[in-house]
């Protein structure tokens, strides 16, 4: 029999958005009040592709409640301070980057001492980012891995000056130890590149932990995931590997509302699977939990501007930030928080003219 995937599709925003939801014309993308879609493209796995009414297929294929609309439930448990109803405009909540590491791709290790990282968290903070996600190992395309007690040694104080200044921290590790020191250091979100599978006593101690976790896509290890990635149909087997992975995390005790799924842009994937990846966002709405993009300077940002450099590519990280947004990011992982802070004002504005306070 053919797994069949439905993707939202037929976006509407702001006050048209909200007029079709309140007509029964459209439903809520994501839990957000001005994204709406009014059509589903229903998608046969090897078959074909066609759009039908929003409504035509309800329950089917899609998350819990039986539609592409990220629960309340989800919100409060993830604690993250998400608004709802009305309120839950275009606003994704930003993350900013924190990398504690020598070899980061993006910045070439500016931030890798202590002080220096958590002033920078600061910073991004004041910039706009709601979350801070401290990283102690590079996974970037051809790295190696960090030994447990190096990475403890760059990110516990890290996290813990951050949190000592009230901001909520995200802790980036794959190893289950540095995530259980992290949590008592003041972390209070896990974010794993490998979803849980490099570590395996990392899923016990998420259930154990009852803090948010998110799971990204990996196509393999950092050190070769990018010699010659390839799949049958990216978007759709990048939604079968999300959706295995929450399955066994549900199975081991970690409650779906604790989940957010990344479909991992630039891990495991060539330019042309990232670019499918990006058009096709709202399929993975159907997984029923909450979604991060982290798209921010990575390669084929770089192939598409032709900006080499990482540190760089500040405008087409926007853009791409943007268009996640757009598509219903609940998310957005990123460097360059002021850019993306001050273009979401612009697209948010554009959307529903009353929330931009002219």
């Amino acid at each position: 029999m053919r797994k069949v995937y439905y993707r939202p599709a037929g976006l509407v925003y702001g006050p048209d958005a909200s007029a079709v939801i309140r007509e029964g014309r459209g439903a809520s993308l994501g839990g957000f009040s001005t994204i709406a879609y009014t059509l589903v493209e229903v998608i046969e796995r090897n078959g074909g592709r066609s759009f039908e009414p929003f409504d035509r297929h309800p329950g089917e294929g899609r998350g819990p409640s039986g539609d592409f609309s990220w629960s309340e439930t989800a919100s409060k448990k993830l604690g993250l301070g998400l608004r709802r109803n009305d309120e839950f405009t275009i606003a994704p909540l930003i993350m900013g980057i924190v990398n504690v590491t020598p070899d980061s791709f993006s910045d070439g290790g500016r931030n890798a001492e202590a002080d220096e990282a958590i002033a920078h968290g600061i910073q991004l903070a004041k910039e706009g980012a709601q979350i801070l996600d401290v990283g102690g190992e590079s996974t970037r395309p051809g790295s190696d891995g960090v030994a447990e007690d190096e990475e403890l040694r760059r990110v516990i104080p890290v996290i813990e000056g951050l949190a000592r200044a009230g901001l909520k921290v995200s802790c980036d590790t794959r190893k289950t130890a540095v995530m259980r020191a992290a949590l008592e250091a003041g972390a209070t979100i896990i974010n794993d590149v490998s979803a849980l599978q490099y570590d395996p006593r990392s899923m016990a101690a998420m259930a154990e932990a009852d803090c948010p976790v998110i799971l990204m896509h990996a196509q393999g290890d950092p050190k070769t995931m990018q010699l010659s990635p390839a799949y049958d149909d990216v978007a759709l087997d990048v939604y079968d590997a999300l959706e295995a992975r929450i399955a066994a995390c549900v199975a081991a005790g970690i409650a779906r509302e604790r989940i957010v799924a990344d479909p991992g842009i630039g891990f495991g994937k060539n330019f042309r699977h990232n670019v499918e990846v990006l058009r096709q966002f709202t399929l993975y709405h159907g997984l029923g939990v909450s979604l991060l993009m982290g798209l921010s300077r990575k390669g084929f940002i770089g192939a598409l501007t032709g900006e080499a450099q990482a540190a760089n590519r500040v405008h087409g990280s926007v853009g791409g930030a943007v268009w996640s947004a757009l598509n219903g990011a609940h998310i957005l992982r990123v460097h360059d928080v002021r850019g993306t802070v001050e273009a979401l004002a612009v697209a948010r504005a554009a959307a529903d003219p009353d929330q931009s306070g002219l």
